[in-house]
């Protein structure tokens, strides 16, 4: 009775720790979505066109590919729970500059410097999770990455459909004469100054502290963590984590002088990932569905439901990534973006065109369009989402895990700028079935990969990587 006991103190201390790393996550969610409903706005205010946005939105994914990159070095120098803290202050900057910009590239300078914390929290909280769980329970703490970015998503878009329907437009005063679009931005301040209260309380991660030498406190923090033989697990990290210099870049590259086959393997998740283009739905789903006919209000309405399709499905992964294995969730939502972003590329593709040669979605079309893309979320959601962050954070050994993390974080984000950047004149010159061909045949992509590079990590300690 008392081992049980203790088992399940541990298993709630391990989960506690994992969800105030995962806040990173979902300030991740949050900036990365809150400017969805603000995206109309800033062309009006600032008088931007279609390539200034898009750079508005994706030069920030730009700052966040750097803050990835560093990021693994600096945690790995420095520590996870410091560069915790550093995050969540470039959070908390970059949400007041954001909501007192004063022009179209003052705001984009915010805006990267948050990309610049929603980078190292990509890197920081996955590393820090799975070296903090236990080998039965990392995959669905890793997968608190991932929920917790969902959840920073929609209740950003929540915050967004609130603010812009009491105001009566994002454009429009709402309190205090300030414009709602600025009040979007400045509801990112609470969890930013909470992310950075809660690093303060979490111990540093125990391999971390093994690769300092400092055992006795890594003792104390497994003690915490693990039911029994801990001596044994300091020794297994020792042997891993413990070598003739610190980790570096350099260790990423075969005796060829090319990366390591694991790091390619790494990045191609990362690149395909985003490459479905999943992150067109939050960045630019209100636009998107005012471009087929909704109006601003129902536009934001669904997308908040969209947003809430991806908590749903993000938990059903949560539940069985354990149990069913990363490759064969992988593999099925790879099978349901095919399908479902190949619908909505015919949908669209062949929608008549209206005075201004925007596509119109009436009665029944566009019905089906609008269950293809929660489809496609929850193919999405519960399997390239959450899984893709939980094998990053456990593929790579102990020596590699942050250098690694780095490389393969800077290349999700480096992707998700490209397919940021050229969706809106995509959109303006070629159309919207254009832009889903390519994400259909992307994530048809994504399966053949998933079958031929991807091995199974279920149940295998990080030191047997």
């Amino acid at each position: 009775m008392v081992v049980t006991n203790r088992r399940q103190s541990n298993t709630a201390y391990a989960v506690l720790i994992a969800a105030a790393a995962a806040l990173g996550g979902f300030l991740f969610g949050f900036d990365t979505a809150v400017i969805n409903g603000a995206i109309a706005a800033l062309a009006q205010n600032f008088n931007a066109g279609s390539v200034e946005i898009g750079l508005a939105v994706s030069l920030a994914l730009l700052g966040s590919a750097v803050g990835a990159f560093y990021a693994g070095k600096i945690a790995d120098r420095y520590g996870r729970v410091k560069a915790m803290i550093a995050a969540s202050v470039l959070f908390t900057i970059s949400a007041v500059g954001s909501g007192i910009a004063i022009g179209i590239w003052d705001f984009t300078f915010w805006r990267v410097l948050g990309g610049l914390a929603v980078g190292a929290a990509s890197v920081i909280a996955p590393a820090y999770i799975a070296e903090c769980s236990p080998a039965n329970l990392r995959g669905r703490l890793g997968s608190l990455q991932q929920l917790a970015i969902v959840i920073g998503i929609f209740i950003a878009l929540l915050c967004d459909y609130f603010i812009a329907v009491a105001a009566g437009s994002a454009e429009l005063p709402f309190l205090f004469g300030i414009a709602a679009w600025r009040w979007m931005f400045w509801t990112e301040i609470p969890p930013a100054v909470l992310y950075g209260m809660a690093a303060l309380m979490i111990p540093e991660s125990p391999r971390y502290l093994v690769a300092r030498g400092r055992e006795r406190e890594a003792a104390k923090v497994l003690d915490k963590i693990l039911p029994s033989n801990v001596l044994g697990k300091i020794e297994e990290i020792r042997q891993t984590v413990l070598q003739e210099r610190q980790p570096r870049f350099s260790d990423l590259l075969s005796r060829s002088g090319g990366l390591l086959p694991i790091v390619w393997v790494g990045i191609g998740l990362s690149l395909l990932q985003q490459f479905v283009g999943i992150n067109v739905i939050f960045y630019y789903s209100s636009i998107l569905w005012r471009a087929v006919g909704f109006s601003e209000k129902d536009s934001l309405t669904i997308t908040a439901i969209t947003g809430a399709v991806n908590i749903v499905t993000t938990l059903i992964a949560i539940a069985f990534v354990d149990k069913f294995g990363r490759k064969p969730l992988l593999v099925l939502g790879s099978i349901g973006m095919t399908i479902t972003l190949g619908m909505m590329a015919f949908i669209f593709g062949n929608a008549p065109l209206d005075a201004a040669g925007n596509p119109t979605l009436t009665g029944l079309s566009g019905t089906i369009a609008l269950l293809a893309a929660n489809l496609y979320v929850f193919s999405f959601g519960f399997s390239w989402g959450p899984i893709v962050w939980v094998l990053l954070g456990e593929m790579f050994n102990n020596q590699i895990r942050g250098a690694a993390l780095s490389i393969a974080a800077a290349a999700q984000w480096v992707a998700n700028f490209a397919i940021s950047t050229s969706f809106p004149p995509i959109l303006e010159y070629f159309g919207l079935g254009a832009a889903y061909g390519l994400y259909t045949t992307a994530a048809a992509i994504s399966l053949f990969f998933v079958l031929f590079f991807i091995k199974e990590t279920k149940g295998l300690e990080l030191e047997a990587m």
